[in-house]
């Protein structure tokens, strides 16, 4: 009885191939994919986006920084108010004026005596002296002389006057001009820090997103990285594949105890049949 054993055997050199590939697959995998260098990364905000923050909510600036100019453009109306009543004058009167016209007056009466004193020389001169001349003329003098004097001093009191309500109407008017500018920069300070803020949330995007850029190329190459081992294993198993299937070779033993004649012919044929049968698919 014949025994006949056929093996299909890779060539010693994709066998070595193999082998290798094997340690190589075994070594890589033994480990655990070291995932954190590849990571998703969110670039850090820029130091422009900070100051932008800091300044849009510092309280007294972005935020509130309107505040102080309407609390000013308040004070100021109120101070304005004061100065529009019909006595309003008065705080703007001389503290001195009084002593003006008490001077005045003084030099005014004794310059008026003195003529009263000429009147009477002159009517002792005239031999009239304590005539009724000298009366009717003391008289006309004393009259004209009140007269000017009382005209004198409310002159003096209405151009006190007068220079008070100037003084009252002037400041009344800058009073109301300051309101109105202080009223002004509670809406222009504002729009100013916000073009600040928008000038600087821009600047500091433009700067985030470059560094995200980054670290997103880095994420990738660092993914490429741990990976090349395992892309390139895989490429080397591809081949292997493809070498060991057109390789493969068929080897065949043939235990025949006793053979007669015709069953050894027979194994030969059979032999010569499976051989070209082998190159023929290897081909």
């Amino acid at each position: 009885m014949a025994i006949t054993e056929t093996r299909s055997l890779p060539p010693q050199f994709v066998e070595d191939l193999g082998k290798d590939y094997a340690t190589q697959l075994t070594g890589l995998t033994s480990q655990a994919l070291d995932t954190t260098k590849f990571q998703p990364m969110v670039a850090g905000q820029d130091q422009a986006q900070t100051d932008a923050y800091n300044l849009a909510t510092t309280q007294g600036q972005g935020i509130g920084a309107y505040a102080p100019y309407l609390t000013q453009a308040g004070a100021y109306g109120t101070a304005a108010a004061g100065l529009s009543g019909p006595t309003a004058y008065s705080s703007f009167m001389s503290p001195y004026q009084q002593d003006v016209i008490d001077a005045t007056m003084s030099e005014y009466d004794t310059q008026a005596a003195k003529g009263i004193t000429g009147i009477g020389l002159d009517a002792a001169k005239s031999g009239n002296l304590g005539g009724g001349r000298e009366g009717v003329m003391r008289s006309e003098y004393q009259n004209k002389s009140d007269l000017n004097r009382a005209l004198l001093q409310s002159g003096m009191l209405q151009q006190g006057f007068q220079n008070a309500q100037q003084a009252a109407n002037t400041a009344f008017g800058q009073q109301q001009q300051l309101g109105a500018d202080q009223q002004r920069m509670a809406q222009l300070v504002p729009n100013l820090y916000g073009s600040d803020v928008a000038t600087l949330q821009q600047a500091g995007t433009g700067q985030q997103l470059q560094e995200q850029q980054i670290l997103d190329q880095q994420r990738e190459a660092n993914r490429l990285a741990a990976y090349e081992p395992y892309e390139r294993l895989g490429y080397m198993g591809a081949g292997m594949g493809n070498v060991m299937g057109g390789a493969m070779g068929q080897y065949q033993s043939q235990v025949t105890p006793n053979q007669s004649p015709l069953q050894q012919a027979m194994g030969i044929a059979s032999l010569g049949l499976g051989a070209y049968k082998g190159f023929k698919d290897f081909a």
